[in-house]
């Protein structure tokens, strides 16, 4: 049977954790959060948007930024030659947070200092306790995509976007491009929100991308931080959320009292995913009419692992 859903006006659930927390919802062990939602009913049901089999990579390449910004360093990658055999090796090196990723629940916690179900700073360090291989043992996130393009919807109704500026896009009008999509959501599903940043970023040139990255909290366009945001983020169910920007909320946080990463993360389990490339996901979603799509992503299996990437598909 289906966990119960309380409220959002009744949380929290753990009355001695952070605000709004939804701690013990799938029990006091649980490590997967809101991919509970992710269960083989929905899985099944996800797998009928598959009709013409187009897939489409969600990932950006490794080494897309250069200087990456938050002080994060940039990949390095390492090919050698075994010879005098025919035969290469390579080596990676590279913050898993420096392109496309998922965080993971030990990647942000609470004011007070605690991660999701009550996990604690001791705990990450002497355990693999909320570590991201669990959602890879549990078979990734996989389930039903629904792409919101923020940005296609904003260039023909003629209204500005600055990717980076601290630009904060509210619910009204993430409902708004929902509504002129005519996008229904259902539980369980995974959101993306375009809104053009990786394309914009790719127009910057080398010194610009430096001059970003210089910024100790670069301004970034992004969902708003508020109330009403969380609120429709857990009356719609969803099982985790991403963009194509470097902070899923507009940041620096414009409302810290509702700091997307604190809530979803700590709070509720819910995995964010940031620089996703939705570019050609955008296009292929405009061609079809419809934007909701088969999606899979399992990331690395790194016990206790902080963050991955995505090495997401959306099928058509």
């Amino acid at each position: 049977m289906a966990t119960p859903r309380p409220a959002f006006d009744a949380l929290p659930l753990r009355k001695d954790g952070p605000r709004g927390n939804a701690w013990g919802l799938f029990g006091e062990q649980d490590q997967c959060g809101m991919l509970n939602l992710l269960t083989p009913e929905n899985t099944a049901a996800a797998a009928k948007e598959i009709v013409e089999g187009v897939r489409v990579s969600t990932d950006w390449p490794l080494d897309s930024m250069k200087t990456p910004c938050f002080g994060r360093a940039a990949l390095e990658h390492t090919v050698t030659n075994k010879a005098p055999r025919h035969v290469n090796d390579d080596v990676l090196l590279f913050n898993t947070q420096s392109s496309s990723q998922w965080d993971g629940f030990r990647h942000f916690g609470s004011k007070e200092g605690f991660y999701f179900n009550g996990c604690t700073l001791e705990d990450i360090q002497t355990s693999t306790r909320n570590g991201i291989h669990v959602w890879a043992a549990n078979g990734g996130i996989v389930g039903r995509g629904v792409l919101l393009d923020y940005a296609g919807w904003a260039e023909m109704n003629g209204r500005e976007v600055n990717c980076f500026q601290s630009q904060s896009i509210p619910v009204s009008v993430l409902q708004e491009v929902a509504a002129s999509q005519n996008t229904t959501f259902r539980p369980g599903d995974i959101l993306f929100v375009r809104t053009g940043w990786t394309r914009a970023y790719e127009r910057l040139s080398l010194a610009e991308c430096q001059e970003l990255a210089g910024h100790a909290a670069p301004p970034i366009i992004g969902v708003e931080s508020s109330e009403a945001t969380l609120r429709w983020i857990w009356e719609n169910s969803f099982a985790a959320v991403a963009g194509d920007h470097p902070s899923f909320e507009a940041y620096p946080c414009q409302n810290r009292d509702f700091f997307l990463h604190e809530w979803l993360l700590a709070g509720w389990g819910v995995p964010i995913g940031e620089l996703f490339d939705l570019e050609r996901l955008g296009q292929e979603c405009r061609k079809r009419g419809r934007w909701t799509f088969f999606f899979s992503s399992v990331p690395l299996n790194v016990p206790g692992g902080v963050a991955s990437p995505p090495n997401g598909v959306a099928i058509f």
